[in-house]
């Protein structure tokens, strides 16, 4: 996400003189940033969180800093301080899409896990900086996503409602076919027309650039609906057109959580996290650390007690804060 714009050509020479070592200050504080997002993608939490330290206390890179560690505390699943860190660089960057946009996530986790009156108002809120982002930034399909997902799943009490979720799949018709079959696909769902959901996540699977995710968008479907032959079908779809998409490796982790949430071959959900952690194309999207979590769990519930306790002490070394690796067995 870009913090600053260039200056236009047309500045005084002396100004940029006088402003070589403001510059030449700021170099190595975007280095570290490139380093720091290296380490929230390599789901490196607790290197990320070093580098960003400094950086988050004063500077003309604090938004983005605040951003970052607002991303890392989710992915730690710290609630409260990675909305904390993102109200601070919405704060400092108020027209930032990207910054809004992550605020909105990390209230929207929280969302989910609060009591009935608590998720109203954060609701209310997720809404907000939702559209916020949407607003300053109307052609990001990731935002306008996020917010037709609201739309459709909130209460109308909070701004939700099918007619506004239409009218996003509308605007990602142009700008991501495959996010606009999987947006109404979602709403069919929603709706209970099985029929009509599938026939969209399948179109979404025809129009992806990379649809090893709507494989794995598929593979969720047909594991809610209990069609088991499809899921298995699909999962392997799903690894197929990975193996051909080097950006992908994350689809087949995403594939595995399918397998382990109905604890079906737990051999294979193993084999497809192993995958994705040693690839090269690791995100903040499946934390490594808590791939190492679930491959651990995996590696006990198949009798590896010993493999079980390496996943735990691995994911340890990347976040020794993350609580359910804190609490697997030893």
């Amino acid at each position: 996400m870009r913090i600053f714009s260039n200056s236009p050509g047309s500045l005084l020479a002396g100004f940029l003189l006088a402003s070589v070592p403001l510059f030449a200050a700021q170099a190595p504080s975007n280095n570290v940033l490139a380093q720091a997002n290296a380490a929230l993608q390599a789901g490196e939490a607790d290197h990320a969180l070093e580098l960003l330290q400094p950086l988050t206390q004063t500077g003309p890179n604090q938004p983005e800093a605040d951003n970052l560690e607002c991303r890392v505390r989710l992915n730690l699943e710290q609630w409260d301080r990675a909305i904390a860190a993102c109200e601070k660089s919405v704060r400092m960057d108020p027209q930032n899409a990207g910054y809004h946009l992550w605020l909105g996530r990390a209230l929207g986790e929280k969302a989910s896990r609060a009591s009935f009156m608590s998720a109203y108002s954060l609701g209310k809120r997720v809404r907000e900086e939702f559209e916020a982002s949407v607003r300053l930034n109307p052609r990001n399909p990731e935002a306008l996503a996020d917010l037709g997902e609201f739309y459709y799943s909130a209460p109308a009490v909070v701004g939700g409602g099918s007619d506004k979720a239409e009218g996003i799949a509308a605007k990602l018709d142009s700008l991501d076919a495959a996010r606009a079959h999987e947006l109404r696909g979602r709403m069919a769902e929603e709706h209970k027309d099985y029929a009509g959901a599938e026939r969209e996540f399948r179109q979404a699977v025809a129009s992806g650039a990379h649809p090893a995710f709507q494989w794995a968008t598929l593979v969720s479907f047909y594991r809610r609906r209990q069609r088991w032959a499809e899921m298995e079908s699909a999962i392997h779809s799903c690894i197929a057109a990975a193996e051909r998409d080097k950006h992908a490796g994350v689809a087949v982790y995403d594939a595995a959580s399918s397998l382990i949430k109905t604890n079906r071959d737990p051999a294979l959900a193993a084999k497809m996290i192993e995958s994705y952690l040693s690839g090269s194309t690791k995100t903040e999207e499946a934390p490594a650390f808590v791939a190492h979590v679930r491959l651990g769990r995996l590696k006990d519930q198949l009798g590896d007690s010993e493999g079980a306790k390496r996943e735990r002490a691995l994911a340890l070394a990347l976040a020794h804060d993350y609580k359910p690796a804190q609490d697997m067995k030893h």
